[in-house]
């Protein structure tokens, strides 16, 4: 298989399926499906069956996944082996990105839970790794932050499996619009004082972004916390819920304000993230973050505080300046 075959790359989450499709050696169309994989196999069909669709279908399809943690498995094992046999069922000449053990065909996946597990962020670093030799990739998604240190041209991660990466800090769970606002923050300044704030499912990030103007809503794909409007009165009216009050209690100035303190302290877990992996092990002063995900607008605000060039993903050649969708573009571009 040469660089010139059409390929379709599969990000399979627990919430969405992303695809794209490389042509030509060029990444030529990209989209995300809702896919509540805990509710049931069934979704995963459906989103599998509109992106194909949607893209039209391809001699070979390359995938990653995160979806084995969905709580519909009783293990990862369990998760891993029967997301690849449900996938392979529809997409013809599958491989699966296993990471450190290169690619694994569906049939041999349970032999290989670890290395395909979650390990979209790898294929990520991998593409990224090709063209940036040292660099701090994050990629800002919709429910998490993956921060991995590339070093010499090589990826310098600590951990790899989900546990072992949350306990070194790349990976953050924190994104931009499935977050639960509880989740970011207990406490926050409203009106003078610092008032505790609901332990409740009221508001999420995307009432924050929503109300900051930094969110697409394409990228909003679930229905709001409370099922109402994906407004901004909407988002007023859920995040005033968090302080126990009511729209009308709070002007549109100082729920700007409140939603801007709530990025903050999103945005001070991420830095910190990012300080710690830099503290050690510590990347020339000129080595850029790589931004990625739909987060670029926050991801560039934080290579500012750090100090670095700020460079996107999506201008990494082939790519057409799209970073939202990193790990299905990476696995079509790295599958030769």
């Amino acid at each position: 298989m040469g660089n010139n075959m059409t390929v379709i790359g599969w990000d399979i989450g627990g919430a969405h399926v992303k695809a794209v499709r490389r042509q030509q050696g060029q990444i030529v169309v990209a989209h995300q499906y809702p896919c509540p994989l805990w509710r049931g196999l069934e979704h995963l069909d459906a989103a599998i069956a509109q992106a194909l669709a949607d893209l039209g279908d391809a001699p070979c399809h390359a995938a990653t996944m995160t979806g084995e943690l969905a709580d519909i498995f009783s293990s990862r094992a369990d998760g891993v082996a029967t997301l690849s046999a449900r996938l392979a069922q529809s997409l013809p000449r599958l491989k699966l990105y296993g990471g450190r053990a290169g690619w694994i065909l569906p049939e041999h996946a349970g032999q290989h839970t670890d290395d395909i597990a979650s390990a979209n962020w790898h294929a990520s670093a991998s593409l990224a790794a090709r063209h940036v030799r040292d660099g701090l990739l994050i990629d800002m998604g919709s429910t998490t932050t993956d921060l991995i240190l590339l070093r010499a041209g090589k990826i310098a991660d600590i951990g790899y499996t989900d546990a072992g990466r949350l306990e070194s800090g790349e990976l953050v769970y924190t994104g931009m619009v499935r977050t639960p606002v509880m989740a970011i923050a207990s406490h926050a300044p409203l009106n003078g004082r610092i008032t505790a704030l609901t332990a409740e499912y009221f508001a999420t990030a995307a009432d924050i972004y929503r109300i900051l103007g930094w969110l697409e809503e394409a990228a909003d794909q679930y229905p709001s916390a409370d099922g109402g409007a994906k407004s901004c009165e909407g988002s007023h009216r859920r995040l005033a819920r968090m302080a126990g009050a009511d729209a009308g209690d709070f002007s549109d100035t100082a729920m700007r304000g409140f939603a801007e303190w709530l990025h903050e302290s999103q945005l001070r877990r991420i830095q910190d993230a990012a300080m710690l992996l830099l503290s050690n092990r510590a990347l020339p002063a000129e080595a850029p973050v790589i931004g990625a995900g739909i987060g670029i607008r926050v991801l560039e605000k934080l290579a500012a505080r750090l100090g670095r060039p700020f460079q996107r993903f999506g201008n990494l050649p082939g790519l057409g300046g799209d970073g939202s969708f990193a790990p299905a573009i990476a696995v079509a571009m790295l599958l030769t």
